[in-house]
């Protein structure tokens, strides 16, 4: 449905200026050099893909449209065909995409860490613990705790970590909360309810800079190796779609992995802070 209105879009301003004839082929030209990709609110929020695209969009005449979801969402729009690529951060969903004929050519890009954040008080005296104990002190103490509660990488990768915390997801429990919203705006609500979140540390380092320097929540936990976060980019597989624009989208995961744009990726900074580090698989 959103490839269809996109298209018709497309074609209602062509027609508005050219015979219908010439509109058809206006719109033919408009697809194959439009690329619509699926990606997290992360890469959005942070603008790194404000920053990224337009080179991209200048290097290659390909003009790319995006929509900012939840990586669940964004895994479900690749397969309703509705998008061209995907760049997410749920690497078992990926694989399992992948794997049911949906996706082609999965390939790593980036990668940051997530982090546990609270207010810098800290009730429930979880800093500098291992993630699992800090989790388990959060349910001891029922202190708040928002979740983003939307099926995105971020909430695939909480409800890991409260199961390898040997704690289950505490969803009925009071003191958990469920924003239902992005990283940027989950943030906003833990720093208004004064709780605990988690979160990718692009988002808090982009959070952070809104705050000038004064930020409701600190980071409390960091470090653990399973609190690495892996971006890739997935171009949507055209046996599965065949109207999918594989080409462009390929274009787009040659670019992100080639020297330029990994460099561009790891200068990438706010407040002076390194939001992601490249680690393209070529």
């Amino acid at each position: 449905m959103i490839r269809i209105l996109f298209i018709l879009a497309v074609a209602i301003a062509v027609v508005s200026t050219a015979i219908f004839g010439a509109a058809q082929d206006s719109n033919a030209v408009a697809q194959e050099e439009t690329l619509l990709m699926a990606t997290t609110t992360s890469t959005d929020n942070t603008g790194l893909l404000e920053y990224l695209m337009p080179v991209f969009s200048e290097k290659t005449g390909i003009d790319i449209r995006w929509i900012s979801s939840g990586t669940g969402k964004a895994l479900k729009l690749g397969e309703n065909c509705d998008v061209d690529v995907l760049l997410v951060h749920a690497p078992q969903a990926e694989k399992d995409f992948v794997a049911r004929g949906f996706g082609i050519d999965r390939r790593k890009i980036m990668y940051n860490d997530f982090v546990l954040i609270g207010p810098p008080e800290d009730p429930a005296t979880i800093q500098g613990k291992r993630v699992s104990e800090a989790l388990q002190t959060i349910r001891s103490s029922a202190d708040i705790f928002v979740s983003r509660g939307d099926g995105s990488g971020t909430h695939k990768m909480e409800r890991a970590l409260w199961k390898s915390a040997n704690v289950p997801t505490p969803e009925q429990e009071l003191w958990y909360r469920q924003s239902g919203q992005g990283m940027l705006a989950t943030i906003n609500v833990a720093g208004e309810l004064k709780g605990y979140t988690l979160t990718d540390r692009g988002t808090y380092i982009k959070y952070e800079s809104s705050t000038e320097g004064n930020p409701a929540l600190v980071v409390l936990v960091e470090g653990d190796a399973v609190l690495l976060n892996q971006y890739s980019i997935i171009p949507v597989d055209p046996k599965h779609c065949p109207r999918v624009n594989y080409d462009n989208a390929k274009a787009l995961s040659d670019w992100l992995a080639d020297d330029d744009a990994q460099r561009m990726i790891g200068e990438f900074r706010l407040l002076g802070k390194q939001l992601f580090t490249p680690n393209a698989s070529r």
